[in-house]
């Protein structure tokens, strides 16, 4: 092994209020501003706050020897502004170290890439790119899409906008006998793509302060021994970035783990490398190909759709908002499409998962809902009543 690229993954989603039709309008009529507050800033000062000065502080400190790269979602990044500008501060020292690679998403972290027609998901994907721009001065090349799904049509898109390079996961059952630690190119496009290496990552993200894990404790030590003896050209370590502080706790010793890691990897011989930086400085050894119609992700044990799309309440759901769409679009108003593409953001419909065995608490984490079928009638509860504010607008604009 020669190098690692290691990629953090920030989001928050609005969270749907337990709703009920009143008089209020517009966005707070279906999210409830008061939990998604609440939640950001427990967060933000668990992680947030603390991970970044750590991070940072470490870039300093190697002198340019430790890079990484992250993302961080519109919805995110626009509760920063409101509720905590020195989390947007802090970020913004990233930015300006030069060491740090920003990366695009959907603005909204949303299920938009899973369209037949690509239109929504490349503005919601300029939009996150013109809003990074904007508040944190930086040009995103590289690609992610919400929770890593992928698939040819949606690679062949990114390819189209120019990105240099995109990051999904590394499925046994696409590499077969090959290896995620190598760059490979997408069908048909040759874009590159980067495949994360789930062992090595979990390792960190779900497996750290398990004690009944064989490997426990894991020390920053021990885990780059095991990076160096892995074989291929670059390691990818991706997660998310609420690892640090939220989903292991600080008396786990996660803070020092984090401390120590990039020292100890250098000091075996490897380096630090940004994604745009693996793909200049190595070549695609193989192809690709999940076809149009299967799709990957990184999430829970099938790295499919299912987390999602799973059961009919969610296909429900996800379809009557799909559907909405081009009459959303056809009133030209901002406020009513930025309340429909927040209605597509993947958390609403990761609530409603049943997928309970080893995977319902994650299912479950953050949701204001008691089970996944609370979920799925709130949820089209608040897609109904949207439906009808939508048609009562273009109502109005046709006696016009």
């Amino acid at each position: 092994m020669r190098s690692v690229c290691m990629y953090f993954q920030l989001h928050q989603p609005y969270r749907l209020k337990w709703f009920w039709p009143d008089d209020s309008k517009g966005f707070e009529r279906y999210f409830d501003v008061a939990i998604n507050r609440s939640i950001f800033e427990k967060v933000a000062r668990k992680c947030y706050l603390p991970a970044t000065t750590l991070l940072a502080e470490l870039v300093d400190q190697h002198e340019g020897n430790f890079k990484f790269s992250v993302s961080i979602t519109g919805t995110l990044l626009s509760q920063c502004e409101k509720w905590n500008p020195d989390v947007l501060d802090i970020f913004t020292q990233l930015a300006d170290s030069k060491r740090v690679e920003f990366l695009d998403e959907t603005n909204y972290h949303s299920l938009a890439g899973l369209f037949d027609d690509k239109n929504e998901f490349r503005e919601e994907v300029l939009e996150h790119h013109e809003l990074t721009s904007d508040l944190l001065g930086v040009k995103p090349q590289v690609f992610r899409n919400t929770e890593l799904l992928y698939n040819n049509s949606i690679a062949e898109t990114v390819s189209s906008m120019g990105y240099k390079a995109i990051l999904t996961e590394g499925v046994d059952q696409l590499l077969d006998t090959r290896s995620p630690n190598y760059v490979y190119k997408a069908k048909d496009c040759g874009l590159p793509v980067l495949l994360r290496n789930y062992k090595m990552s979990d390792d960190i993200g779900y497996r750290f302060s398990a004690r009944w894990w064989e490997e426990y404790p894991l020390t920053a030590d021990k885990w780059a021994n095991w990076a160096s003896m892995e074989q291929g050209d670059c390691m990818n370590i991706f997660m998310d970035y609420e690892t640090f502080g939220e989903h292991q706790w600080s008396d786990s010793g996660i803070f020092d783990f984090l401390r120590a890691l990039p020292g100890e990897v250098l000091d075996k011989g490897l380096e630090f490398n940004t994604p745009s930086e693996i793909v200049e400085k190595y070549e695609p050894v193989g192809e690709v190909d999940v076809g149009d119609f299967n799709t990957i992700s990184w999430a829970d044990l099938e790295r499919d759709t299912s987390a999602w799309l799973g059961n009919d309440m969610q296909r429900r759901c996800f379809e009557e908002a799909k559907m909405l769409g081009p009459y959303v679009k056809r009133t030209n108003d901002p406020k009513l499409i930025s309340i429909w593409r927040h209605l597509l953001t993947s958390d609403h419909y990761y609530y409603m998962s049943t997928k309970w065995l080893g995977d319902g608490d994650v299912h479950s984490y953050f949701s204001i809902h008691t089970s996944p079928y609370d979920a799925a009638i709130n949820f089209i509860a608040a897609l109904l009543d949207f439906k009808t504010c939508v048609f009562r607008k273009l109502a109005e604009m046709d006696k016009e």
